[in-house]
């Protein structure tokens, strides 16, 4: 199952649970408006992967409170080893990390729509919280080593919570007879500051300086993303090919125009003016079509294939645990897989989207991930930021009719932007279509098609 939500103005984050199938395959494809006028030449397909696609691919675990049992286990075996097992610290920042990626993903929902039970579904993320922060504190190690890590962890989730109860407080508009969540969310806070003073998690020096506190606690969040976060090394295919097609476009040309050369002295006999003339054409005409026939016959040659190569390796034992192949293009419409285009559902009025697809495979090796461990999450942010200059920032006005007078409104121009992700793993398949509204500003509304 797929999700997607707002991450930044103009970010996109496509989350996925990959679960225990080894094997997948994903499709994006952009839909982009074509009075947009994005073309290859304006944003080419390899810029266009390395600015908008950011893939991060970590640990995952279904059963909330796994990874903490499992640190309480690994707490217990440390006592009697000499060196310590990086699974704790797998395990204690797997438990905070999804605490950290769950309420991000709550809090932007309560912001982006406000529920209709607020009361309740507000009721319910305090209570979690508080239950999350108090099982982990309650698994305090006594080993020296072990509590360092575990201060961090703590001083951060404290932090953070702290921080997304105010964002929800001072960006979230209350009525009158809600004022006491506010109010409740204002004392959480109070308390989380009031904890980290009293186990002096941070020198005075960085409570009253915002910025060093904020750089302190991205730090700590590094920390926390390190061990379940696979490292992801890639490589560009084709780079072997790009080369001798060069070099045999070059020689193809070389030759040609030397044959012409030959052939010209040949019928003037010496060399003449006329003669330098023509050998000056001859090579001008070889530098006009040289790059023009070399980038077309690359084109051709990669069409289909795939174009860059990663493996996903584990930063806590350094073996590969996984790898995948992308590729992306311009497609046209037709050109696309027929689910996709039903998922789409163009008609007359979208047929001059511009389409950019993005196709990945990957096997995941779950037999070389740490003991205990078998499933991942991949989550894709999508910077649309690169197609903010093809955004006009205009506006024109709407005229209503009330009874007898006529009124005006000024509206912004803004541009719809379709998506429509394909999920394949095992025998199963599942297609889902978004609707990102876009102005010169960011994204302004992310709605799933039904």
């Amino acid at each position: 199952m797929v999700t997607i939500d707002s991450n930044d103005s103009f970010s996109l984050r496509v989350v996925r649970d990959l679960g225990d199938y080894p094997e997948h395959k994903l499709d994006i494809c952009l839909f982009v408006p074509g009075e947009l006028g994005l073309t290859s030449d304006i944003v080419t397909e390899r810029a266009f992967y390395h600015q908008v696609f950011h893939v991060s691919r970590t640990y995952h675990s279904q059963i909330q409170l796994e990874p903490l049992v499992r640190s309480r286990l690994i707490q217990r075996i440390a006592r009697q080893q000499e060196r310590q097992s990086p699974e704790y610290r797998l395990s204690l920042s797997l438990y905070a990390y999804q605490y950290v990626t769950a309420m991000e993903q709550e809090i932007s929902g309560f912001l982006r729509e406000r529920p209709e039970n607020l009361r309740e579904d507000l009721a319910e993320l305090l209570e979690l919280s508080a239950t999350i922060l108090r099982r982990l504190r309650r698994t305090a190690p006594k080993d020296e080593g072990l509590r360092r890590y575990y201060t961090n962890i703590d001083n951060y989730l404290s932090w953070f919570s702290e921080q997304q109860f105010l964002r929800l407080a001072a960006e979230m508009e209350f009525k009158d007879d809600e004022q006491d969540m506010r109010e409740l969310m204002l004392r959480i806070a109070r308390r989380e500051s009031k904890y980290r003073d009293e186990l002096r998690y941070n020198s005075e020096r960085v409570n009253q300086d915002s910025t060093r506190m904020s750089n302190k606690m991205r730090l700590l969040r590094r920390l926390i993303e390190y061990p379940v976060t696979l490292r992801r090394i890639g490589q560009e295919l084709g780079k072997v090919e790009e080369r001798l097609v060069k070099a045999g476009v070059a020689a193809v040309l070389m030759t040609a125009v030397s044959l012409m050369i030959l052939s010209a002295r040949d019928v003037l006999f010496d060399v003449t003016a006329v003669f330098i003339l023509l050998v000056a054409l001859l090579y001008a005409a070889r530098e006009v079509f040289r790059d023009e026939v070399r980038q077309k016959l690359w084109l051709w040659l990669r069409r289909g294939r795939a174009k860059w190569r990663h493996q996903f390796v584990d930063p806590n034992t350094e073996q590969t645990v996984g790898k995948s192949q992308e590729w992306i293009d311009y497609k046209r419409i037709p050109d696309l897989p027929e689910e996709i285009q039903k998922a789409r559902k163009a008609g007359a009025p979208q047929r001059g989207e511009i389409v950019l697809h993005y196709s990945s495979w990957s096997k995941m090796l779950t037999s070389r991930f740490l003991s205990g461990y078998a499933t991942t999450r991949e989550t894709i942010v999508l910077d649309l930021e690169v197609l903010a200059p093809l955004l006009e920032q205009t506006s024109y006005l709407i005229y209503r009719q009330e009874g007898n007078e006529v009124t005006k409104e000024t509206v912004e121009k803004r541009s719809v932007l379709n998506i429509v992700i394909r999920e394949r793993w095992g025998d199963r398949e599942d297609i889902q279509r978004w609707k990102v509204v876009l102005n010169r500003n960011g994204i302004v509304e992310t709605e799933a098609d039904t």
